[in-house]
């Protein structure tokens, strides 16, 4: 997986396609992930876009611990998601 810069400011994450990217906000990074709704989320770290086709969203707020097992298992889903050709043809 690299890191490149797409919207002259936002780092995204690309493996074969996109697996994620990165926003900061004034008091918490918002991580997208490109996984179409389809990788399971049983510890609930999914913070918006419950019912959007392309990505969904995990909002670290300041102060806020990382639920890095469940982040790691997320990404994890993702890139061998994309290794099989995306979710777009998993779905």
């Amino acid at each position: 997986m690299t890191e490149t810069i797409k919207r002259t400011r936002l780092p995204y994450f690309v493996l074969q396609g996109n697996i994620c990217a990165l926003l900061a906000a004034k008091d918490h990074v918002n991580i997208f992930l490109y996984d179409g709704g389809i990788v399971p989320d049983p510890a609930r770290i999914i913070t918006a876009g419950h019912d959007n086709k392309t990505a969904r969203t995990v909002a670290i707020h300041r102060g806020e611990s990382i639920k890095a097992a469940s982040l790691s298992a997320m990404f994890k889903r993702i890139i061998a998601n994309t290794r099989a050709g995306g979710w777009r043809k998993l779905k």
